[in-house]
C-alpha cells in the first residue's frame, strides 16, 4: 500500500523537466513500432538490450542510441518519435517540457535540419491540439564534435526558429561527447547566439577535464548548465567556479540516474546534487534520456527524496521551483504556477487520506 501510495504522490506531483535529449527519452515501445516499419535494417539481433530496462549497462545504454539514429531518419519517424516522447512526459505529470535535439540531416531520405526541427515543431502543435495537458518549447543543440562551423550554422537556423516559431524554440543546448574538442572553439557561435536573445543550456564539467573550460564558458555567462558534474570542490571542481555560477545565479539542470549510470557518480548517495541542494541554489532534476536510462521525472523526484532524505514539501518546492529556471517568458512562469497552486490539495490529498 505505502509503495503505491508514494508511486501516485510523484507521478501526481506537478513536473518541470529542463533537460531531455529527445532520441535519448524514446520509449522501448517507440522502438518497437520503429524497428516493425523498418524490417530492411534487419535489427534485431544486437537489440537485446532493449528490453533490459533497468539492467542495461552502460554499452548497451550507447547501443541503444546507436539503434536509434538508424531507426530515425525521415520526418515521418521524428514526427512519431516526438509525439509519443511529449505524450509520455505528459502521463509522467511534467506540465512544462523542454526538449533538445540536435537537427540532422539524412541525404538518402531527403531529411534536412530545418525540416527536422519544423518537424519536432510539428509534433509540439500537434499533441497542443489534441489537448495533451503539457507546454512543449524546443532547444536546437549544438554537437560539440562538429566543429566551428556547424555550431555557427545551427546557431543560425535556431535564430531564424526563434523568430519565426512563436515562443516554442527558445534557445541552443551544447552538448555531445566532453572529451572531443575544446569550448573556446564555440564561444563565438555561442555569443553569437546570446547577442541575438537565444538562451543557453550548456553541458559543462560532465568528465573531470573539462574545468579550463567550464571557467571559459562560465563567462558568457551561460543561462542554465547541463551536469555540472565536476565544479564543486567536493567533486574535484574549485570553489572559484561555484563563486561565478553563485554570482551569476546559474541554475543546474541534474540528472541523478544518467551520472550513476553513465558511471560519472558512483553512486547516488555521492551526486553533487546535495552540494547544491545545501547551498540553496537553484537545481532541478531532470531525465537526460529517459527511454535509454529507463527512468522517468517521478522516479528521479523518488530517487533524490530517498536518497537525500526531502520531505513531501521540500519536493514539493523543488518542483514549484523549476519553474524559475524555464526559458519561456514570465507570461508562462505565472500561469504554470497558477497551475501548481490549484494542483497542490489534491496531490497532498492522496497522503490524507492513506493516513486515516
Amino acid at each position: 500500500m505505502m509503495d503505491n501510495e508514494v508511486d501516485v504522490f510523484y507521478r501526481e506531483l506537478p513536473k518541470v523537466e529542463l533537460h531531455a535529449h529527445l532520441n535519448g527519452s524514446v520509449s522501448c515501445p517507440t522502438i518497437e513500432k520503429l524497428i516493425s516499419r523498418k524490417p530492411h535494417l534487419n535489427i534485431g539481433h544486437g537489440m537485446t538490450a532493449i528490453g533490459k530496462g533497468q539492467r542495461r549497462t552502460l554499452d548497451e545504454c550507447f547501443q541503444v542510441f546507436k539503434v536509434i539514429h538508424q531507426l530515425v531518419d525521415t520526418e515521418e519517424d521524428i514526427l512519431m518519435v516526438a509525439t509519443d516522447v511529449i505524450k509520455e512526459f505528459a502521463a509522467d505529470g511534467v506540465k512544462y517540457l523542454e526538449l533538445r535535439s540536435t537537427p540532422r540531416e539524412e541525404k538518402h531520405t531527403g531529411l534536412t535540419k530545418k525540416s527536422y526541427i519544423e518537424t519536432v515543431i510539428k509534433a509540439i502543435k500537434q499533441c497542443k491540439s489534441e489537448g495533451v495537458d503539457i507546454d512543449v518549447r524546443f532547444l536546437v543543440a549544438i554537437d560539440r564534435r562538429n566543429g566551428t562551423e556547424v555550431a555557427m550554422e545551427t546557431v543560425k537556423l535556431a535564430e531564424d526558429f526563434m523568430l519565426s516559431s512563436d515562443g516554442l524554440v527558445l534557445g541552443l543546448d551544447l552538448s555531445g561527447d566532453p572529451t572531443v574538442g575544446h569550448g573556446k572553439d564555440l564561444l563565438p557561435a555561442l555569443q553569437k547566439a546570446k547577442n541575438c536573445g537565444l538562451k543557453l543550456s550548456l553541458h559543462l564539467s560532465e568528465v573531470p577535464s573539462q574545468l579550463e573550460e567550464s571557467d571559459l564558458l562560465l563567462d558568457l555567462p551561460p543561462d542554465r548548465i547541463g551536469h555540472g558534474t565536476f565544479l564543486h570542490p567536493a567533486m574535484g571542481g574549485s570553489q572559484g567556479i561555484v563563486d561565478k555560477v553563485v554570482k551569476h545565479n546559474i541554475p543546474l539542470e541534474l540528472c541523478l540516474t544518467s551520472n550513476v549510470k553513465g558511471q560519472t557518480v558512483a553512486r547516488y548517495s555521492d551526486h553533487h546534487f546535495k552540494h547544491w541542494y545545501q547551498m540553496g541554489h537553484p537545481s532541478v532534476i531532470c531525465t537526460d534520456d529517459k527511454g535509454v536510462f529507463s527512468t522517468d521525472l517521478s522516479q528521479e523526484y523518488q530517487l533524490a527524496a530517498s536518497t537525500f532524505d526531502l520531505s513531501r514539501e521540500a519536493v514539493w518546492k523543488l518542483s514549484h521551483d523549476a519553474i524559475d529556471c524555464i526559458f519561456a517568458p514570465d507570461t508562462v512562469k505565472q500561469q504554470l504556477k497558477q497551475k501548481w497552486i490549484y494542483l497542490k490539495p489534491q496531490v497532498f490529498h492522496y497522503r490524507e487520506t492513506d493516513s486515516l
